[in-house]
């Protein structure tokens, strides 16, 4: 009985020591980058995935190219996302690319202006679910210059899934 004691002293020692570093480590993700962060979705086909790993069931199937999702965690090799509808899932980090692209939200008609000015003349409507490639975001500014397949235009920040509140990008 007198060993169990011991063994179990040496157990909670050794838990002691081992996760106050992994709290530690809990602000910083695997790869070194920031947690949550926007990504883009690089293939026409993806498997999302219950868990971080191919064994685990796959959920769905993500079938847009580009499309903005957050990397809210990573283990290992996996990435595990939230998408514009708010769906969490695990995908491999191959799949994710770092150029950042972004989702019209606001259902219907969306103006794409010629300059970053409501007033400015519109160069395109777009529909919610398009998905463009961000140009560029300025500081202090509530609209995006935003790239449609052949269509660079203006459109407000409001109206997209993918940036977060006052992020510039250049």
């Amino acid at each position: 009985m007198e060993n169990f004691f011991k063994i179990l002293a040496v157990i909670v020692l050794s838990c002691g020591v081992i996760f106050p570093a992994q709290a530690e480590n809990e602000e910083e993700s695997e790869s070194g980058l920031a947690l949550p962060r926007m990504v883009s979705l690089r293939s026409s086909l993806i498997n999302a995935r219950s868990g971080p790993g191919s064994r685990y069931p796959i959920e769905w199937v993500y079938k847009q190219k580009g499309a903005p999702v957050e990397i809210i965690a990573e283990f290992e090799l996996w990435r595990k996302i939230k998408d514009w509808e708010g769906s969490e899932s695990w995908v491999h980090k191959a799949m994710l690319s770092g150029r950042r692209f972004v989702r019209v939200k606001n259902p219907g008609q969306n103006n794409v202006f010629a300059k970053p000015e409501r007033e400015s003349r519109i160069v395109a409507y777009v529909e919610d679910g398009v998905v463009g490639e961000v140009d560029k975001c300025p500081a202090r500014s509530d609209m995006c210059l935003i790239k449609f397949d052949n269509v660079r235009g203006w459109i407000t920040r409001s109206a997209l899934y993918g940036l977060y509140d006052d992020e510039v990008i250049k």
